[in-house]
C-alpha cells in the first residue's frame, strides 16, 4: 500500500483558493473513484471535488469554513500499488453539490429565456456572497464562541477589509445566510451614533447633495473586468433586422398544447432559435468560434455550445447549453431550464459555465427594439434577441396586423466582415420563418 495525496485541483477561470464547505468522508473511510469527498465554494460557484482514485481516507487537510488553495492538498489516500505524490493531470472534474444544499429559489417558467444584459459577463454564478450554516444561540460579541460562518474567499476579504467580524452578523439570505449587503448595511450601521441616555434635541432635516461609494467587487467586478477586455479587444460592429414570427409562435402555441396535455414542460421560444443558430453556423462556420489572443488565430468549433444567461442578485450569469446540434427542441428547453435553475440556487457546475462558442442575451418581454450587446470575449459573436410584437405590415398592397420580432447581432470585426454577419443573420431569419424545419434536425 502507498500514501497518495489529492490536491484542490485546479477548477479553471481565474479561481486560485476556495472555501472547505463541507467534508463528505472522514479518515478511516473508503472510498471508489468518482465518490464525492468534499464540497468547495470559489468566488464562482459552489461544487463537489470527487475522488479520482479508489483507496482508504488516511488523512482530511483542513477544517469547514477554511480557504484552500488551489493545488494544495486535501484528501491522503491509502491506495494500492505505488502512486506519484501529485495527482494525474485530468482528474475528475468537480461535480454540482447536492439538491439539499441550499433552498430552492423559484425560476422563471419552464424554459423561459432568462433575463440578460445586453453586454453579458464572464461565465459565472452568485457566489459573490455570504453563507452561512448556523444553529441557534450563539451570537454574542464579547469574545463567546460563535457560529461556524461559511464565506466565500470575495466576502471575507471584503468583511476583513471593513473589519466586520462575520459571526456577529445576523443573515438576511436562505438560511440565515449572511449577504454582501449585509456586511455593507452593518458597517453604515456602526458609523451612526450611539443613541443618547435622554430625549435627543430636534434634528434637521438632512443636508441635500452628498454621495455614496459603493465598492466593486465580486461577480461585478468581474463582469466590468469581461466587458472592458472584450470591447477593447475586439472592435465590434452590430446588425439589426427584423422576423416575421408568425409561423413561429404558432407553430409554438401547437406543440404547447399537446405537451401541456400530457404533463410535459412547455417550450420558450430559445431552444427554436438555438436550432436556427445550429443551421446558419453549417453554412457561416466561422461564427462558432473562439479568437486565440495569444497566437492570433480562430479556432472554429465542430460543437455548437450556447452561452445563455441568467439574471442573479449579484449579477449575470452565463451557463453554456452543450452539444446544441445533437439535441431536441425539447431537450434544449429542459437543459436551459435546469441550467437557469442552478444558476439562481448558486448550484452551477465549472464545467456547466466554460466552453461555450456563442451567445444569446435576452430581456424577454423587456427586450425592447434593438441593442448592441458586447461580445464574450473570446467568442466572435452574439445575438441579441427583443420582444415580440404586433404591427401593422403592408402584405401585397394591403395593410394587416402582423408580429414581428428585431434581431441585433454583434460581430468581431477582425474575422467576421460585414457582409458575412448580415448573411448569417438573414440565415438564422429564414430558418425562424420556416420553423417546420427545425423539427427534422434532433
Amino acid at each position: 500500500m502507498a500514501r497518495w495525496e489529492f490536491k484542490l485541483p485546479d477548477i479553471g477561470e481565474g479561481v486560485v483558493e476556495g472555501e472547505i464547505v463541507k467534508w463528505l468522508v472522514q479518515p478511516g473511510d473508503q472510498v471508489v473513484e468518482d465518490q464525492p469527498l468534499l464540497e468547495v465554494m470559489t468566488d464562482k460557484a459552489t461544487v463537489v471535488i470527487p475522488s479520482p482514485r479508489r483507496g482508504k481516507v488516511v488523512e482530511t487537510v483542513g477544517k469547514e469554513g477554511e480557504v484552500t488553495k488551489v493545488h494544495s492538498t486535501l484528501v491522503v489516500l491509502e491506495v494500492e500499488g505505488g502512486a506519484p505524490a501529485e495527482p494525474q493531470q485530468g482528474a475528475a472534474a468537480p461535480r454540482p453539490p447536492a439538491a439539499q444544499e441550499a433552498p430552492s429559489i423559484p425560476a422563471r417558467a419552464a424554459g423561459e429565456p432568462a433575463p440578460l444584459s445586453t453586454a453579458p459577463g464572464p461565465a459565472q454564478n452568485r457566489a459573490g456572497q455570504t453563507m452561512v450554516s448556523a444553529a441557534p444561540g450563539s451570537r454574542g460579541g464579547n469574545g463567546e464562541q460563535r457560529d461556524r460562518v461559511l464565506a466565500t474567499p470575495v466576502t471575507r476579504r471584503m468583511a476583513k477589509e471593513m473589519g466586520v467580524d462575520l459571526g456577529a452578523l445576523q443573515g438576511s439570505g436562505p438560511l440565515g445566510r449572511v449577504m454582501k449587503n449585509d456586511v455593507l448595511a452593518y458597517v453604515e450601521q456602526q458609523k451612526q451614533p450611539a443613541p443618547q441616555v435622554r430625549a435627543p434635541a430636534p434634528q434637521r432635516p438632512p443636508a441635500s447633495g452628498g454621495e455614496q461609494r459603493i465598492p466593486i467587487r465580486g461577480l461585478r467586478k468581474r463582469i466590468a473586468e469581461s466587458m472592458v477586455r472584450s470591447k477593447f479587444t475586439a472592435p465590434h460592429f452590430t446588425f439589426v433586422e427584423e422576423c416575421d414570427t408568425k409561423a413561429l409562435s404558432g407553430l409554438r402555441s401547437r406543440l404547447n398544447e399537446k405537451l401541456a396535455a400530457r404533463g410535459d414542460a412547455k417550450l420558450s421560444y430559445l431552444p427554436f432559435i438555438a436550432k436556427a443558430l445550429v443551421a446558419a453556423f453549417r453554412k457561416y462556420p466561422d461564427l462558432n468560434s473562439n479568437m486565440d489572443e495569444a497566437r492570433q488565430e480562430l479556432i472554429v468549433k465542430n460543437d455548437v455550445n450556447l452561452g445563455i444567461g441568467a439574471a442573479t442578485e449579484q449579477g449575470l450569469t452565463v451557463f453554456v447549453v452543450k452539444d446544441i446540434a445533437n439535441r431536441s427542441l425539447r431537450e434544449i428547453g429542459a437543459e436551459i431550464d435546469r441550467l437557469a435553475r442552478a444558476a439562481r440556487e448558486q448550484k452551477l457546475a465549472i464545467h456547466e459555465l466554460q466552453g461555450g462558442t456563442f451567445t444569446i442575451t435576452s430581456l424577454g418581454k423587456d427586450g425592447g427594439l434593438h441593442a448592441t450587446p458586447i461580445i464574450h470575449h473570446p467568442e466572435v459573436a452574439i445575438l441579441g434577441v427583443h420582444r415580440i410584437q404586433q404591427l401593422p405590415v403592408v402584405n401585397e398592397g394591403r395593410i394587416e396586423i402582423g408580429e414581428r420580432m428585431n434581431l441585433s447581432c454583434s460581430f468581431d470585426h477582425r474575422v467576421i466582415d460585414g457582409h458575412i454577419g448580415a448573411a448569417f443573420l438573414y440565415e438564422v431569419i429564414r430558418a425562424l420563418e420556416a420553423p417546420e424545419l427545425l423539427l427534422a434536425d434532433r
